[in-house]
């Protein structure tokens, strides 16, 4: 009879991941650690390169073990923003040094300490249940989170569909803690768009503004209706819709001309009380009500979306009120995550890390929270997979 693996240390496996310097889309040697560590579980691993014209390709991860339903996937990304200025640190932010309890370096709250810990709770799981009842444990790791997310998650996604896979359920390791650990969980996000507004008029001088067209007139027109009024209150689930002009530029040095043209940038968080069509459709009639001369483009960085009280929330919520003994607040808010793209092909909810230091200097996570964040994870994989009963 084969002796059992030894149990996996989240805390070296986290050390081992943030030791690789993964900026995007750099992988670093990241994947091969993840692969060293999954192998050795009887996970099938895939590493998947994708391309796309104008992007960098970009190495990513499918890990997969076992087979059939329920097929429960874990999903985090392994590269990094970069680190800044590295003189600013106390410690190198490649060195993953522990000092005090925390585990120092660029990635570790965001999110290699997750991983780290899904893969060792992973390992727990398997080893004390090495018939194993059914179903399917994966992760599916991207490596272009942080900037583009053209060549990671989306087209994983896509790869999983042309093989046929089913994903039942999802836990993306992002850091949603907002002080303690479990504190809170993300069961949706608001949606996000840029715009960007150019306003062509006539340059001239402004002592004789009949013979020119001033854009700048009409670009802060434009813009007044959008800022004047809110865009709504707020809904039973998300905090209110906020529209913020992030950019007025119109590059004129002299007080007396009139300028050829402005351009203006905007962000939009939007909840689920609109869609990015309703926006745009808000921002092309605030422009349109002016005229003249202009172009607005919109991109969509992602959709609103909300993961219902239902099976999954449930589980999360019952693994973490298990571990920490107290109930997480289910939150809509902050930023957009690779989440944005699962929540088309199963539901899906974030849990990890504490995030008040993330993409800053001396980035850090508590050695104590990865461990239990190890047991939250070790207690959704038994809400997912209960043990069979007695014959």
């Amino acid at each position: 009879m084969l002796s059992p693996m030894p149990p996996l240390d989240p805390v070296l496996l986290t050390q081992r991941l943030v030791r690789c310097p993964s900026v995007t889309p750099a992988d670093a040697g990241a994947i091969d650690v993840l692969r060293g560590a999954l192998r050795p579980l009887g996970f099938v691993c895939h590493r998947l390169t994708f391309q796309e014209p104008g992007f960098a390709d970009v190495d990513n991860l499918y890990a997969r073990f076992g087979a059939g339903a329920p097929h429960l996937v874990f999903a985090g990304h392994t590269d990094v923003v970069p680190p800044g200025d590295t003189a600013a640190w106390q410690v190198d932010p490649f060195a993953a040094e522990i000092r005090d309890g925390r585990l120092y370096g660029r990635g570790a709250a965001d999110m290699k300490g997750a991983i780290g810990a899904f893969v060792a709770a992973a390992a727990a799981f398997l080893a004390d249940r090495p018939a194993h009842g059914g179903g399917t444990i994966s992760l599916l790791i991207s490596g272009d989170e942080e900037r583009d997310a053209v060549n990671g998650t989306p087209k994983l996604l896509d790869w999983l569909a042309e093989r046929g896979e089913r994903l039942d359920a999802c836990i993306v390791g992002e850091p949603t803690s907002a002080e303690t650990l479990g504190d809170q969980i993300k069961v949706g996000r608001r949606g996000s768009l840029n715009a960007r507004l150019v306003v062509r008029g006539r340059q001239g001088h402004t002592a004789y503004p009949q013979h020119a067209d001033n854009p700048v007139n009409r670009l802060v027109r434009m813009l007044y209706p959008l800022l004047a009024a809110p865009l709504d209150h707020g809904s039973p689930h998300f905090e209110p819709s906020n529209l913020e002009v992030t950019s007025i530029d119109v590059g004129n040095p002299a007080a007396n001309v009139v300028p050829a043209e402005a351009r203006a940038v905007l962000n939009v968080r939007f909840n689920d009380l609109h869609d990015s069509a309703a926006i745009t459709r808000r921002l092309q009639q605030a422009c349109t009500a002016v005229g003249g001369d202009y172009a607005l483009d919109v991109q969509v960085s992602g959709e609103s979306f909300l993961t219902p009280p239902g099976a999954l929330v449930d589980r999360v919520v019952a693994a973490v009120r298990r571990v920490i003994g107290q109930e997480p607040a289910l939150s809509t808010g902050g930023g957009t995550s690779d989440a944005r793209f699962i929540k088309n092909y199963c539901p899906v909810v974030e849990c990890g890390l504490v995030g008040t230091t993330i993409h800053q200097v001396d980035e850090h996570a508590a050695v104590d929270d990865i461990r239990t964040l190890t047991r939250i994870y070790r207690a959704i994989l038994e809400e997912t997979f209960p043990a069979p009963g007695p014959d």
